[in-house]
C-alpha cells in the first residue's frame, strides 16, 4: 500500500500489471455538467442578488472600511448557506420523484448472489468490548440470513490503549465465537496504533487485503443489515469502474435529548440533502469513512496516506483520512459513487452537547489539515471542492462571528462616535452616514429564510408523501417536531459558532486534539460541570447583549438570536443531556423517527445482545487473566510484535514494568502499583507477562 505523492505525479509502481492496469472506462451521469453548472449558476445568482441588496443597505451614503468588511464577510457566507439551498431544492424534487435506483440497486429486488470474496472491518479504540461484539453478532446473523454469510470474513481491528478494556475485547471477542459458532470472525489488535484509525485499517490491507476482493469499512458504532451489505458488495462487482460506494447512514439510538434532536433531524433532512448531494456529485462523491464497500486492490494501490510534512497540528498522519482517500482514488481514475436511497444502514451519535463539541474538536483540526492537501497534483476539481467544502465548515464559524462583531463596531460607532460631515478636501455635499432600515429587514429576513430552507423543503416533501408522513407518526407530528427542532437547534447554534471558532484558533496556534475516547452512553451532564464548561460561552453572550443594549434597544433584540443561545449555553447543555426527558419527549411521541415507531430487526437484536451479554466479573486485565486459562493462552496465541525501534532506543514503559516486578511479591502489588501504560507494556511482552502471572495471588506466610 504505498503512500501516495501530493505534489507531482505519482512515480510508476513496481506491482504486477493487474494491480497497475487502468480502470474501466468511467461513464458519466446524463447531463452531470449542466447539473453542476446549474448548481454554481443558482448559487451565484442568489448571492448575487443578496449582496447588491447588502451593498444597498449601506450604499446610501457611501460605504465606510466597517461596512465594507461587513459586506464581503456577507457575500461570503451568502454564497456558502445559498449553495447549500440550491442542492436541498433539488433533493427535495428527487425526494418527491420516482424512487432512485442508484447504481441499479433496487431493494425491492430478490437479493443477488456473490461471487467474490469479501471483508466486513469493524475498528475499534477504548469502546466498550460489549457493545462492539453485540452488533457485531447482529450483523453477522443478519447476513447469516441472506445465505451469503459463506463469502464474508469479519474482523474487528483494535487499537485500544487501556490494557483492561484490551483483555476485555478479547474475552468479548471468544464469547462471540462460541455465540456464533462460526471461523470467520477474527480479532486484530495493534501493538502500536500508528496512523490511527486510517493506520489501523492501511495495516489490515497490507496483511490481509490481498485474499478479498472488497471490503466494507464501520465504525464502533455502525450496524448494517445482511440486506443493505450484499447489496453494496454486489453492486461494486457489477460495477468496475467503482472503487467506492457510501451509503447514508440514519442515526439511531438516541436517548438524550441532544441526542434525540440530532436523530430526528438527520432522519427528516438527511434524505432530502443526500438526494441533493448526490444528483450533482455523480462519480465524484465523497467518503465518510464508515458504512461504505471498498475495492480493496484499489484502496491498496491509491489510498495509501502520506504523512504531511510540518509539526502538528497541520503535519503529521492526515486525521480526517476519509476525503482524502476518496480524492486519491478519483485521482486514478475511479469512480467515488453514493448510494443515499439504500436502506439498512445505521449509526449513533454522541449524547451530550459537550460530546458532541468534543468529536467537533478533532474533525476540525482534521479539516484544516487539508489545507495542505488542497493543492495535491490531479485531483478532481470536484474531489478539491469537497475538500474546501470540509475546510469552509470550519472557517465559516469565525468568519460569522467577525461578521457580527463588525456590524456591532458600527452601531458602536454611529451611537457614540460624531460623524465627520465634511472630510478633508473640497467636497460640494456633506458626507452624511446613513443605512437602509426597511432593506436591511429584507436582507435580515432572506438570509434566515435561506439559513432554514433546506429544513423547511424535506418537511413539505415528507409531508406529501404519505408513508413518509406516516412513518414520521402523521404530519402534526412532523410540523411539531420539525418547529421544536428549528427552534433548540438555533439556541445551539451560537454555542458551536463559538465552540467552532475557538477550535479554529487553537489549530493555527499550533494545539493538538490529540485522540480522545467517544463516549455513548446517556449521562446527565451536573450543572456544575456544564458551568464551568460552558461558562465563557455565557459571558461572551452577556457582553454582546450589554454592547447592544448600549447602542439601542431595537438593536438588543434584534441580536437575541445570538445572545439568548450564549446566556443559555450552560441550563441548555445540561437540560439536552438527560435521557429522561428523552424519554419523556418519546412518550409525547415528539422528536419521533420512523425507527422509533416500527424498530428494524437488526436494531431490536443488537440492543437484545447488549443487555444479555451482561457484565463482566472484573474489570482489571491481570485479574481476569490469572483466572482464566482460556483467555490467557487466546491472549498470548494473539500477542502481537511491537514494530522495531530504533537502535538504542529503550521503551521506558516496558523497563519501568520489568524494573518494579523484582519487588512485587504478589498480584495485588501488580495491580496497585503498575499504571496503565506500564502495564499495556507488560501484557504487549511475553517474558514480561509471563513474570507477572507467575507472581502468587497472597503473600507467602512468614512464620
Amino acid at each position: 500500500m504505498p503512500q501516495q505523492m501530493l505534489r507531482r505525479a505519482q512515480a510508476p509502481s513496481t506491482a504486477t500489471r493487474s494491480e497497475t492496469e487502468p480502470p474501466p472506462p468511467l461513464p458519466r451521469p446524463r447531463l452531470l455538467p449542466l447539473r453542476r453548472v446549474f448548481l454554481i449558476g443558482a448559487t451565484i445568482a442568489i448571492t448575487a442578488v443578496a449582496g447588491y441588496e447588502m451593498y444597498a443597505v449601506f450604499g446610501v451614503g457611501g460605504l465606510t472600511l466597517l461596512e465594507t468588511i461587513v459586506l464581503a464577510l456577507f457575500v461570503i457566507l451568502f454564497a456558502w448557506i445559498s449553495f447549500s439551498s440550491v442542492s436541498a431544492l433539488v433533493g427535495c424534487i428527487l425526494q418527491l420523484a420516482e424512487p432512485r435506483r442508484d447504481l441499479g440497486i433496487d431493494p425491492t429486488a430478490p437479493l443477488p448472489a456473490i461471487g467474490t470474496r469479501n471483508a466486513l472491518l469493524l475498528p475499534t479504540y477504548n469502546e466498550d468490548p460489549r457493545h462492539v461484539m453485540a452488533r457485531l453478532q447482529a450483523i453477522y446473523e443478519s447476513v447469516a440470513e441472506t445465505g451469503e454469510v459463506a463469502n464474508f470474513d469479519f474482523f474487528v481491528l483494535s487499537d485500544t490503549r487501556d490494557p483492561d478494556i484490551w483483555i476485555a475485547e478479547e474475552a468479548a471477542y471468544l464469547e462471540l465465537v462460541r455465540r456464533t459458532g462460526s471461523a470467520q470472525i477474527f480479532y486484530r489488535h495493534r501493538a502500536a496504533n500508528i496512523g490511527r484509525k486510517a493506520g489501523n485499517i492501511a495495516e489490515w490491507v497490507s496483511r490481509f487485503g490481498g485474499r478479498y476482493a472488497n471490503m466494507i469499512v464501520l465504525d464502533a458504532d455502525s450496524l448494517m443489515t445482511g440486506d443493505a451489505v450484499v447489496r453494496l458488495i454486489d453492486a461494486l462487482d457489477r460495477h468496475p469502474h467503482v472503487a467506492l460506494i457510501q451509503t447514508l447512514p440514519v442515526i439511531v439510538n438516541g436517548t438524550t435529548l441532544f441526542a434525540r434532536l440530532q436523530q430526528f433531524a438527520a432522519r427528516l433532512y438527511g434524505a432530502t440533502i443526500a438526494r441533493g448531494i448526490a444528483w450533482w456529485h455523480g462519480p465524484e462523491s465523497n467518503y465518510w469513512g464508515h458504512n461504505a464497500a471498498i475495492r480493496v486492490a484499489v484502496f491498496a494501490r491509491h489510498a495509501g496516506l502520506p504523512t504531511l510534512s510540518g509539526r502538528k497540528p497541520f503535519g503529521g498522519h492526515i486525521l480526517s483520512h476519509d476525503f482524502v482517500e476518496a480524492a486519491l482514488m478519483r485521482r486514478a481514475g475511479w469512480a467515488i459513487q453514493m448510494a443515499p436511497d439504500l436502506a439498512g444502514s445505521y449509526e449513533e451519535t454522541p449524547p451530550a452537547l459537550s460530546d458532541y463539541m468534543a468529536r467537533d474538536r478533532r474533525w476540525c483540526q482534521g479539516n484544516l489539515q487539508h489545507l495542505g492537501v488542497l493543492a495535491a497534483h490531479g485531483l478532481h476539481w470536484v474531489s478539491r471542492l469537497h475538500l474546501l467544502m470540509g475546510i469552509g465548515s470550519y472557517v465559516t464559524a469565525p468568519l460569522w462571528v467577525a461578521m457580527l462583531l463588525t456590524g456591532l463596531l458600527i452601531s458602536l460607532q454611529a451611537r457614540f462616535i460624531r460623524p465627520e460631515y465634511f472630510p478633508p478636501g473640497f467636497s460640494l455635499f456633506p458626507n452624511w452616514p446613513a443605512q437602509d432600515p426597511v432593506r436591511a429587514a429584507w436582507v435580515f429576513g432572506a438570509t434566515m429564510a435561506i439559513l432554514v430552507l433546506p429544513k423547511v423543503l424535506s418537511v413539505v416533501a415528507v409531508l406529501v408523501q404519505r408513508d413518509q408522513r406516516r412513518a414520521f407518526g402523521g404530519g402534526m407530528a412532523v410540523v411539531v417536531g420539525s418547529f421544536f427542532e428549528i427552534l433548540l437547534s438555533a439556541l445551539i447554534a451560537p454555542v458551536m459558532m463559538l465552540s467552532q471558532s475557538r477550535s479554529v484558533v487553537d489549530v493555527l496556534l499550533g494545539r493538538d486534539s490529540g485522540w480522545q475516547v467517544q463516549r455513548r452512553e446517556a449521562d446527565i451532564q451536573p450543572l456544575a460541570s456544564s458551568l464551568r464548561r460552558f461558562v465563557a460561552h455565557t459571558a461572551v453572550g452577556a457582553v454582546l447583549a450589554a454592547a447592544a443594549y448600549a447602542v439601542s434597544p431595537p438593536l438588543f433584540f434584534w441580536m437575541t438570536p445570538v445572545t439568548l443561545g450564549l446566556l443559555l449555553a450552560v441550563p441548555i447543555a445540561s437540560f439536552t443531556s438527560s435521557d429522561k426527558i428523552g424519554h419523556r419527549l418519546k412518550r409525547l411521541r415528539l422528536l419521533l423517527t420512523p425507527e422509533d415507531r416500527e424498530r428494524p430487526k437488526i436494531l431490536a437484536r443488537a440492543n437484545e445482545l447488549r443487555k444479555t451479554w451482561g457484565a463482566d466479573e472484573t474489570d482489571n486485565a491481570i485479574v481476569w487473566l490469572s483466572r482464566d486459562p482460556e483467555l490467557r493462552e487466546t491472549h498470548r496465541a494473539m500477542q502481537a510484535s511491537p514494530p522495531p525501534r530504533p537502535r538504542g532506543e529503550v521503551d521506558i514503559d516496558l523497563a519501568v514494568a520489568r524494573a518494579k516486578l523484582e519487588s512485587f511479591e504478589t498480584l495485588e502489588d501488580a495491580i496497585a502499583f503498575l499504571t496503565p501504560a506500564e502495564k499495556m507494556a507488560a501484557l504487549n511482552d511475553p517474558p514480561t507477562l509471563e513474570r507477572l502471572l507467575s507472581l502468587p495471588k497472597d503473600a507467602p506466610s512468614r512464620a
